[in-house]
Protein backbone atom coordinates (compact mmCIF):
# COMPACT_ATOMS: atom_id res chain seq x y z
CA UNK A 1 0.00 0.00 0.00
CA UNK A 2 3.05 2.58 0.93
CA UNK A 3 4.25 1.83 -2.23
CA UNK A 4 1.22 2.72 -4.35
CA UNK A 5 0.85 5.80 -2.30
CA UNK A 6 4.36 6.98 -3.58
CA UNK A 7 3.32 6.14 -6.87
CA UNK A 8 -0.28 8.05 -7.23
CA UNK A 9 2.18 10.82 -5.47
CA UNK A 10 5.01 10.52 -8.33
CA UNK A 11 1.86 10.34 -11.33
CA UNK A 12 0.51 13.79 -9.26
CA UNK A 13 3.81 15.53 -9.40
CA UNK A 14 4.19 14.86 -13.19
CA UNK A 15 0.48 15.56 -13.91
CA UNK A 16 0.77 18.51 -12.87
CA UNK A 17 4.34 19.40 -13.74
CA UNK A 18 3.39 18.80 -17.68
CA UNK A 19 0.66 21.36 -17.89
CA UNK A 20 -0.93 18.73 -20.43
CA UNK A 21 -4.63 18.48 -20.65
CA UNK A 22 -5.39 15.75 -19.54
CA UNK A 23 -6.70 13.59 -16.11
CA UNK A 24 -6.00 10.13 -14.72
CA UNK A 25 -8.43 8.21 -13.07
CA UNK A 26 -7.58 5.84 -10.65
CA UNK A 27 -9.16 2.23 -10.34
CA UNK A 28 -11.04 3.86 -7.23
CA UNK A 29 -12.41 6.75 -8.97
CA UNK A 30 -9.69 9.62 -7.73
CA UNK A 31 -9.04 11.93 -10.70
CA UNK A 32 -5.51 13.25 -10.83
CA UNK A 33 -5.37 16.71 -12.83
CA UNK A 34 -8.07 19.20 -14.39
CA UNK A 35 -10.86 17.11 -15.98
CA UNK A 36 -12.56 20.61 -16.71
CA UNK A 37 -9.72 20.89 -19.64
CA UNK A 38 -8.98 17.53 -20.04
CA UNK A 39 -8.75 16.57 -23.87
CA UNK A 40 -7.67 12.97 -23.15
CA UNK A 41 -8.72 10.61 -19.79
CA UNK A 42 -6.13 7.69 -19.01
CA UNK A 43 -8.18 5.60 -16.90
CA UNK A 44 -6.20 3.13 -14.21
CA UNK A 45 -8.07 -0.32 -13.70
CA UNK A 46 -5.81 -1.46 -10.67
CA UNK A 47 -2.88 -0.26 -8.62
CA UNK A 48 -0.10 -2.48 -10.92
CA UNK A 49 -1.16 -0.05 -13.94
CA UNK A 50 0.61 3.16 -11.63
CA UNK A 51 3.92 2.09 -12.80
CA UNK A 52 3.47 2.96 -16.54
CA UNK A 53 2.08 6.48 -15.43
CA UNK A 54 5.11 7.40 -12.66
CA UNK A 55 8.04 6.66 -15.23
CA UNK A 56 6.23 6.56 -18.64
CA UNK A 57 7.17 5.78 -22.09
CA UNK A 58 5.54 5.27 -24.87
CA UNK A 59 5.90 1.80 -25.00
CA UNK A 60 5.08 1.40 -21.57
CA UNK A 61 1.72 3.01 -22.12
CA UNK A 62 0.87 0.82 -25.62
CA UNK A 63 1.52 -2.19 -23.60
CA UNK A 64 -0.72 -0.89 -20.62
CA UNK A 65 -3.22 0.01 -23.34
CA UNK A 66 -3.07 -3.35 -25.04
CA UNK A 67 -2.96 -5.43 -21.82
CA UNK A 68 -6.11 -3.81 -20.72
CA UNK A 69 -4.36 -2.61 -17.64
CA UNK A 70 -5.23 1.00 -18.70
CA UNK A 71 -7.87 2.87 -21.29
CA UNK A 72 -7.14 5.54 -23.36
CA UNK A 73 -9.90 7.93 -23.89
CA UNK A 74 -10.33 10.70 -26.50
CA UNK A 75 -9.43 11.96 -29.95
CA UNK A 76 -6.69 9.15 -30.96
CA UNK A 77 -4.82 12.28 -32.52
CA UNK A 78 -4.97 14.33 -29.11
CA UNK A 79 -3.73 10.78 -27.35
CA UNK A 80 -0.61 10.50 -29.61
CA UNK A 81 0.65 14.00 -29.28
CA UNK A 82 0.09 14.24 -25.19
CA UNK A 83 1.73 10.88 -24.92
CA UNK A 84 4.64 12.06 -27.06
CA UNK A 85 4.77 15.63 -24.85
CA UNK A 86 4.20 13.71 -21.78
CA UNK A 87 7.42 11.21 -22.29
CA UNK A 88 9.23 13.10 -24.20
CA UNK A 89 9.73 10.86 -27.00
CA UNK A 90 11.60 13.14 -29.53
CA UNK A 91 14.22 13.72 -26.91
CA UNK A 92 14.84 9.52 -26.77
CA UNK A 93 17.60 8.07 -29.05
CA UNK A 94 16.41 5.88 -31.26
CA UNK A 95 17.29 1.55 -30.83
CA UNK A 96 20.95 1.18 -32.47
CA UNK A 97 22.30 -2.09 -32.67
CA UNK A 98 21.19 -5.34 -34.79
CA UNK A 99 19.75 -8.90 -33.63
CA UNK A 100 21.74 -10.29 -36.18
CA UNK A 101 23.31 -12.73 -33.82
CA UNK A 102 19.65 -14.23 -33.24
CA UNK A 103 19.69 -16.29 -36.27
CA UNK A 104 17.04 -18.06 -35.56
CA UNK A 105 14.93 -14.63 -36.32
CA UNK A 106 15.01 -15.34 -39.90
CA UNK A 107 14.78 -19.15 -40.92
CA UNK A 108 12.02 -19.97 -43.76
CA UNK A 109 9.70 -21.72 -40.74
CA UNK A 110 9.89 -18.44 -38.21
CA UNK A 111 9.41 -16.16 -41.05
CA UNK A 112 6.21 -17.77 -41.94
CA UNK A 113 4.98 -18.19 -38.68
CA UNK A 114 5.61 -14.02 -38.05
CA UNK A 115 4.60 -13.64 -41.09
CA UNK A 116 1.16 -15.67 -40.69
CA UNK A 117 0.95 -14.04 -37.19
CA UNK A 118 0.68 -10.21 -38.38
CA UNK A 119 -1.57 -10.95 -41.88
CA UNK A 120 -3.89 -14.16 -40.49
CA UNK A 121 -5.76 -12.35 -38.13
CA UNK A 122 -8.74 -12.13 -40.58
CA UNK A 123 -9.54 -11.12 -43.85
CA UNK A 124 -13.02 -9.33 -42.87
CA UNK A 125 -10.66 -7.33 -40.44
CA UNK A 126 -8.21 -6.00 -43.31
CA UNK A 127 -11.57 -5.36 -45.47
CA UNK A 128 -12.95 -3.17 -42.70
CA UNK A 129 -10.59 -0.23 -43.06
CA UNK A 130 -8.57 -0.90 -45.95
CA UNK A 131 -9.39 0.51 -49.46
CA UNK A 132 -11.28 -1.70 -52.12
CA UNK A 133 -8.29 -2.88 -53.30
CA UNK A 134 -7.26 -4.22 -49.68
CA UNK A 135 -3.59 -2.26 -50.51
CA UNK A 136 -2.10 -2.71 -46.91
CA UNK A 137 1.26 -0.19 -47.80
CA UNK A 138 1.85 4.24 -48.25
CA UNK A 139 -0.92 5.15 -50.68
CA UNK A 140 0.18 8.30 -52.96
CA UNK A 141 -1.80 11.38 -52.38
CA UNK A 142 -1.57 13.36 -56.03
CA UNK A 143 -3.19 15.93 -53.96
CA UNK A 144 -4.04 16.45 -50.24
CA UNK A 145 -7.90 15.88 -50.49
CA UNK A 146 -7.72 12.42 -52.34
CA UNK A 147 -9.62 9.68 -50.90
CA UNK A 148 -8.13 6.73 -49.90
CA UNK A 149 -9.08 4.52 -52.57
CA UNK A 150 -8.12 6.89 -55.17
CA UNK A 151 -4.65 7.59 -53.36
CA UNK A 152 -3.95 3.88 -53.80
CA UNK A 153 -5.16 3.88 -56.90
CA UNK A 154 -2.67 6.68 -57.96
CA UNK A 155 0.41 4.72 -55.56
CA UNK A 156 -0.33 1.11 -57.83
CA UNK A 157 0.02 3.15 -61.01
CA UNK A 158 3.47 5.33 -59.39
CA UNK A 159 5.11 1.71 -59.18
CA UNK A 160 3.85 0.49 -62.78
CA UNK A 161 5.49 3.52 -64.36
CA UNK A 162 8.58 3.32 -62.42
CA UNK A 163 8.80 0.06 -63.18
CA UNK A 164 7.95 1.16 -67.10
CA UNK A 165 5.32 -2.08 -67.12
CA UNK A 166 5.07 -3.34 -71.05
CA UNK A 167 2.38 -5.66 -71.90
CA UNK A 168 3.65 -9.38 -71.83
CA UNK A 169 6.76 -8.46 -69.25
CA UNK A 170 6.95 -10.95 -66.53
CA UNK A 171 6.41 -9.34 -63.43
CA UNK A 172 6.94 -10.88 -59.73
CA UNK A 173 5.82 -9.09 -56.59
CA UNK A 174 7.63 -10.52 -53.36
CA UNK A 175 5.31 -10.25 -50.45
CA UNK A 176 2.05 -9.26 -52.79
CA UNK A 177 -0.26 -8.82 -50.04
CA UNK A 178 -3.94 -9.04 -50.86
CA UNK A 179 -2.94 -9.07 -54.42
CA UNK A 180 -3.65 -5.30 -55.40
CA UNK A 181 -0.61 -4.72 -57.58
CA UNK A 182 -0.31 -7.77 -59.52
CA UNK A 183 -3.95 -7.85 -60.42
CA UNK A 184 -3.99 -3.36 -61.35
CA UNK A 185 -0.78 -4.46 -63.20
CA UNK A 186 -2.09 -7.37 -65.07
CA UNK A 187 -5.62 -5.51 -66.13
CA UNK A 188 -4.29 -1.84 -66.35
CA UNK A 189 -0.75 -2.53 -68.16
CA UNK A 190 -0.79 -5.99 -69.36
CA UNK A 191 1.50 -8.08 -67.43
CA UNK A 192 2.55 -11.82 -66.95
CA UNK A 193 2.48 -11.67 -62.97
CA UNK A 194 3.61 -13.72 -59.95
CA UNK A 195 2.74 -12.69 -56.23
CA UNK A 196 4.39 -14.45 -53.23
CA UNK A 197 3.05 -14.77 -50.16
CA UNK A 198 3.64 -16.76 -46.67
CA UNK A 199 0.04 -15.68 -45.49
CA UNK A 200 -2.76 -18.35 -45.93
CA UNK A 201 -5.18 -15.42 -45.90
CA UNK A 202 -3.71 -13.70 -48.49
CA UNK A 203 -2.68 -16.82 -50.69
CA UNK A 204 -6.66 -17.66 -50.40
CA UNK A 205 -8.03 -14.07 -51.20
CA UNK A 206 -5.66 -13.69 -54.15
CA UNK A 207 -6.43 -16.67 -55.74
CA UNK A 208 -10.28 -16.05 -55.13
CA UNK A 209 -10.14 -12.44 -57.11
CA UNK A 210 -8.09 -13.96 -59.67
CA UNK A 211 -10.43 -16.75 -60.64
CA UNK A 212 -13.24 -13.95 -60.29
CA UNK A 213 -11.69 -11.25 -62.55
CA UNK A 214 -10.77 -14.01 -65.33
CA UNK A 215 -7.09 -13.74 -65.35
CA UNK A 216 -5.95 -17.21 -64.61
CA UNK A 217 -3.08 -18.62 -66.73
CA UNK A 218 -2.14 -14.62 -66.47
CA UNK A 219 -2.13 -14.06 -62.94
CA UNK A 220 -0.46 -16.19 -60.64
CA UNK A 221 0.31 -16.27 -56.60
CA UNK A 222 2.31 -18.84 -54.77
CA UNK A 223 2.94 -19.44 -51.12
CA UNK A 224 6.37 -19.19 -51.16
CA UNK A 225 9.01 -17.58 -49.53
CA UNK A 226 11.25 -15.12 -51.66
CA UNK A 227 14.43 -17.38 -51.01
CA UNK A 228 12.74 -20.28 -52.94
CA UNK A 229 11.18 -18.70 -56.11
CA UNK A 230 12.61 -20.43 -58.95
CA UNK A 231 15.27 -18.27 -60.81
CA UNK A 232 15.19 -19.89 -64.44
CA UNK A 233 13.23 -17.72 -66.88
CA UNK A 234 13.63 -14.40 -65.19
CA UNK A 235 11.51 -11.81 -64.77
CA UNK A 236 11.51 -8.10 -66.69
CA UNK A 237 10.27 -6.59 -63.71
CA UNK A 238 10.39 -7.02 -59.84
CA UNK A 239 8.77 -4.92 -56.68
CA UNK A 240 8.48 -5.57 -53.14
CA UNK A 241 6.24 -3.55 -51.57
CA UNK A 242 6.25 -3.39 -47.65
CA UNK A 243 8.13 -6.87 -47.14
CA UNK A 244 11.76 -6.10 -46.79
CA UNK A 245 11.36 -4.61 -43.09
CA UNK A 246 10.79 -8.68 -42.56
CA UNK A 247 13.95 -9.24 -44.25
CA UNK A 248 16.06 -8.49 -41.30
CA UNK A 249 19.65 -6.61 -41.84
CA UNK A 250 21.97 -9.45 -42.21
CA UNK A 251 19.83 -10.81 -44.44
CA UNK A 252 19.67 -7.79 -46.71
CA UNK A 253 22.46 -8.99 -49.33
CA UNK A 254 20.82 -12.44 -49.26
CA UNK A 255 17.53 -10.56 -50.29
CA UNK A 256 19.32 -8.17 -52.93
CA UNK A 257 21.50 -11.37 -54.52
CA UNK A 258 17.89 -13.26 -54.85
CA UNK A 259 16.57 -10.42 -56.85
CA UNK A 260 19.39 -10.12 -59.02
CA UNK A 261 19.41 -13.34 -59.53
CA UNK A 262 15.41 -13.65 -60.54
CA UNK A 263 16.24 -10.13 -62.66
CA UNK A 264 16.77 -10.82 -66.22
CA UNK A 265 19.92 -8.37 -67.33
CA UNK A 266 18.63 -4.96 -68.13
CA UNK A 267 15.67 -5.55 -65.88
CA UNK A 268 14.01 -3.12 -63.03
CA UNK A 269 13.63 -3.98 -59.38
CA UNK A 270 11.47 -1.27 -56.90
CA UNK A 271 11.73 -1.67 -53.39
CA UNK A 272 8.97 0.35 -51.24
CA UNK A 273 9.40 0.00 -47.80
CA UNK A 274 9.71 1.85 -44.37
CA UNK A 275 13.22 2.79 -42.80
CA UNK A 276 14.82 4.73 -39.96
CA UNK A 277 15.21 8.43 -40.23
CA UNK A 278 19.16 8.35 -38.74
CA UNK A 279 21.48 6.30 -40.40
CA UNK A 280 22.51 3.79 -37.52
CA UNK A 281 19.14 3.05 -35.81
CA UNK A 282 17.40 0.01 -35.91
CA UNK A 283 14.06 1.04 -34.85
CA UNK A 284 12.57 3.50 -32.58
CA UNK A 285 13.17 5.30 -29.16
CA UNK A 286 10.87 5.12 -26.06
CA UNK A 287 10.56 1.34 -25.82
CA UNK A 288 8.11 1.56 -28.95
CA UNK A 289 10.61 -0.42 -30.92
CA UNK A 290 9.86 -3.37 -28.25
CA UNK A 291 6.50 -3.08 -28.23
CA UNK A 292 6.25 -3.51 -32.36
CA UNK A 293 8.37 -6.61 -31.84
CA UNK A 294 6.15 -8.34 -29.25
CA UNK A 295 2.77 -7.06 -30.29
CA UNK A 296 2.15 -5.79 -33.97
CA UNK A 297 5.63 -7.37 -36.37
CA UNK A 298 7.86 -10.10 -34.46
CA UNK A 299 10.91 -10.62 -36.31
CA UNK A 300 10.77 -7.13 -38.12
CA UNK A 301 13.98 -5.33 -38.44
CA UNK A 302 14.82 -1.43 -39.95
CA UNK A 303 17.33 -0.10 -41.35
CA UNK A 304 18.26 2.79 -43.38
CA UNK A 305 17.82 3.90 -46.71
CA UNK A 306 21.74 4.40 -46.91
CA UNK A 307 21.70 0.56 -46.23
CA UNK A 308 19.32 -0.21 -48.63
CA UNK A 309 21.26 1.56 -51.52
CA UNK A 310 24.77 -0.44 -50.43
CA UNK A 311 23.36 -3.72 -50.22
CA UNK A 312 21.66 -3.25 -53.70
CA UNK A 313 24.78 -2.15 -55.08
CA UNK A 314 26.31 -5.06 -53.52
CA UNK A 315 24.10 -7.37 -55.38
CA UNK A 316 25.00 -5.60 -58.35
CA UNK A 317 22.04 -3.59 -58.80
CA UNK A 318 22.62 -0.14 -59.92
CA UNK A 319 19.95 2.50 -57.95
CA UNK A 320 18.26 4.48 -60.78
CA UNK A 321 15.49 6.51 -58.47
CA UNK A 322 15.33 7.15 -54.86
CA UNK A 323 11.57 8.91 -53.25
CA UNK A 324 10.50 9.71 -49.73
CA UNK A 325 7.10 9.46 -49.28
CA UNK A 326 7.09 10.11 -45.64
CA UNK A 327 4.62 12.60 -45.32
CA UNK A 328 2.52 9.95 -47.89
CA UNK A 329 2.80 7.29 -45.23
CA UNK A 330 1.45 9.39 -42.46
CA UNK A 331 -2.01 10.48 -44.30
CA UNK A 332 -2.60 7.24 -45.33
CA UNK A 333 -2.49 5.51 -41.56
CA UNK A 334 -4.54 8.36 -40.38
CA UNK A 335 -7.10 6.86 -43.00
CA UNK A 336 -6.58 3.75 -41.58
CA UNK A 337 -7.35 4.67 -37.97
CA UNK A 338 -9.86 6.52 -38.73
CA UNK A 339 -11.56 3.88 -41.08
CA UNK A 340 -10.97 1.27 -38.31
CA UNK A 341 -12.48 3.50 -35.35
CA UNK A 342 -15.54 3.77 -37.50
CA UNK A 343 -15.96 0.16 -37.28
CA UNK A 344 -14.73 -0.92 -33.71
CA UNK A 345 -17.92 -2.59 -32.72
CA UNK A 346 -17.37 -5.27 -35.87
CA UNK A 347 -13.13 -5.35 -35.65
CA UNK A 348 -13.57 -6.31 -32.15
CA UNK A 349 -15.72 -9.03 -33.52
CA UNK A 350 -13.93 -10.19 -35.54
CA UNK A 351 -10.48 -10.17 -33.96
CA UNK A 352 -11.60 -9.39 -30.27
CA UNK A 353 -10.50 -6.66 -27.84
CA UNK A 354 -6.71 -7.14 -27.47
CA UNK A 355 -5.91 -7.21 -31.09
CA UNK A 356 -8.11 -4.14 -31.97
CA UNK A 357 -6.26 -2.36 -29.38
CA UNK A 358 -2.97 -3.57 -30.79
CA UNK A 359 -3.90 -2.39 -34.31
CA UNK A 360 -5.37 1.17 -33.29
CA UNK A 361 -2.41 2.05 -30.98
CA UNK A 362 0.13 0.69 -33.70
CA UNK A 363 -1.22 2.41 -36.51
CA UNK A 364 -2.05 5.74 -34.69
CA UNK A 365 1.68 5.69 -33.68
CA UNK A 366 2.93 4.54 -36.79
CA UNK A 367 1.08 7.78 -38.16
CA UNK A 368 2.43 10.16 -35.28
CA UNK A 369 5.95 8.54 -36.46
CA UNK A 370 6.03 9.52 -39.82
CA UNK A 371 3.96 12.96 -39.29
CA UNK A 372 6.75 13.96 -37.12
CA UNK A 373 10.02 12.52 -39.27
CA UNK A 374 11.18 9.64 -36.80
CA UNK A 375 10.43 7.06 -39.72
CA UNK A 376 10.31 7.56 -43.95
CA UNK A 377 9.18 5.50 -46.38
CA UNK A 378 11.94 5.03 -49.20
CA UNK A 379 10.83 3.72 -52.99
CA UNK A 380 14.02 2.79 -54.70
CA UNK A 381 14.09 2.20 -58.00
CA UNK A 382 17.24 -0.14 -59.38
CA UNK A 383 18.21 -2.17 -62.42
CA UNK A 384 20.47 -4.60 -63.38
CA UNK A 385 22.99 -3.77 -65.86
CA UNK A 386 23.60 -4.53 -69.37
CA UNK A 387 27.69 -3.62 -69.66
CA UNK A 388 27.79 -1.20 -67.42
CA UNK A 389 24.68 0.42 -69.17
CA UNK A 390 20.81 0.08 -68.63
CA UNK A 391 19.05 -0.62 -72.21
CA UNK A 392 15.77 -0.53 -70.89
CA UNK A 393 15.33 2.49 -68.90
CA UNK A 394 14.18 5.57 -70.02
CA UNK A 395 16.55 8.44 -70.85
CA UNK A 396 14.70 10.92 -68.66
CA UNK A 397 12.62 10.71 -65.52
CA UNK A 398 9.71 12.48 -66.83
CA UNK A 399 8.36 8.89 -68.14
CA UNK A 400 7.19 8.22 -63.94
CA UNK A 401 4.99 11.17 -63.67
CA UNK A 402 3.06 11.10 -67.36
CA UNK A 403 -0.43 11.54 -66.70
CA UNK A 404 -0.29 13.05 -63.50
Amino acid sequence: MMLDQLLVRQVRRRVEASGLPFVVELWNGELVGNAADAAVRVRLHQASSLKAMADPSLGALARAYVEGNLDLVGNVHDILSLGDRLCNAGDYSPKTGSDGWKWWRHTRTKDRRNIQYHYDVSNDFYGLWLDARRVYSCAYFKTPDMSLDAAQEAKLDHICRKLDLKPEDRFLDIGCGWGGLILHAAQRYGVHAVGITLSDDQYTYVSQQIEARGLTGQVDVRRMDYRDVPEHGGYDKIASVGMFEHVGRPHLRIYFDKIAALLKPGGLVLNHGITTAEPDASGLGSGIAEFIEDYVFPGGELVHASDVLRAAAGSGLECLDAENLRPHYGKTLWHWVTRLEAHADEARRLIGEQKYRIWRIYMAGSAHAFDHGWMELWQVLAGKAVDGSQPNYPFKRDFIYRGE
